[in-house]
């Protein structure tokens, strides 16, 4: 965060409150840092108010969680994922459904590119650039919802889980579902059809939320192994 933000208050932390969230998106912010306003402010050239404000705004809307060291991501247990799963499944494919509706062609265009941007990160197993190429294809398909509370409510959602789903991105056997459910997800928007949209958005979630899972019981199983070959040493 080594750049200088200048204009007002407002304005300030809303550009502090967007390049922190998309640092999250990105997974910049490990599970172990410590975001601390003062550091941020000094880092950015600007008062604390404004980054102190941004920090609460993220906090208020799930991304973050105080501590008595500053403000760090929420630790997700097994339940919590499984929870924003059953929203996700809820909510999304009936949006996708609107959005196949509602896209015009730029929207197409742009999505188009996310699809081309996420080949390419399939092609060189580049799990970083993969899950930036889902999130502008998620955002370019949000900006057709007419509902923008709705979008929103989506965003964060799929942003809560999203640091936890890159680990399963580095798994080359997943990489390619998520290119595949993509895929899926284009036609769909591009012909505008809904139904197709609302089935495929659901089995592309159902898929996150197979590929966290079978992960986890991995992690699992692993850490297991080496706690009976610590004992046997």
């Amino acid at each position: 965060m080594g750049r200088t933000l200048v204009g007002r208050s407002d304005s300030l932390r809303q550009q502090i409150y967007l390049d922190l969230r998309s640092k999250l998106q990105r997974g910049e912010i490990g599970p172990d840092e410590r975001l601390i306003d003062v550091a941020i402010a000094e880092a950015l050239g600007v008062s604390r108010m404004p980054v102190r404000e941004a920090l609460l705004q993220l906090m208020n809307e799930g991304y973050l969680v105080g501590t008595t060291r500053g403000f760090a991501l929420p630790k997700l247990t097994p339940e919590d994922v499984n929870d924003i799963f059953e929203v996700r499944k809820l909510i999304e494919p009936r949006a996708a459904a609107n959005a196949a509706r509602d896209l015009d062609n730029q929207a197409h265009e742009h999505l188009k590119v996310a699809l081309l941007r996420a080949r390419k990160a399939v092609a060189s197993r580049d799990a970083i650039e993969l899950a930036l190429a889902n999130v502008s294809f998620r955002e370019t398909w949000l900006s057709g919802v007419r509902n923008q509370r709705l979008a929103a409510t989506i965003s964060r959602f799929v942003d809560h889980v999203q640091f936890v789903r890159f680990g399963t991105l580095h798994d080359a056997n997943v990489q390619p579902i998520v290119l595949e459910g993509l895929e899926g997800l284009y036609d769909a928007f591009i012909h505008r059809d809904a139904i197709v949209a609302y089935d495929r958005m659901a089995a592309f979630i159902g898929e996150s939320e197979k590929s966290f899972f079978i992960k986890l019981r991995n992690e699992a199983a692993a850490a297991g192994d080496n706690d009976r070959q610590s004992v046997k040493a």
